[in-house]
């Protein structure tokens, strides 16, 4: 059984965009488009997830006193 990989915020927001440019094109069906932005709408909560433990971690840090530059 293969394990499926978590995608990063950066892969995230590269599939986001290509949403949006499908979406501007205007070549979509109003079923597609539909399509298109429901998923897009799971990708930025998947996004705002991942943006908001990255936010606790850091928070989690601070408390403890410790300091770690973000590359």
């Amino acid at each position: 059984m293969a394990v499926k990989k978590e995608r990063t915020i950066e892969e995230t927001l590269k599939d986001l965009e290509e949403l949006v440019k499908k979406l501007e094109s205007g070549e979509s069906s109003l079923e597609e488009s539909f399509a298109y932005y429901e998923t897009g709408m799971k990708l930025v909560k998947s996004c705002n997830d991942k943006i908001d433990k990255v936010e606790k971690k850091i928070i989690v840090l601070e408390e403890n006193g410790e300091e770690h530059e973000l590359s």
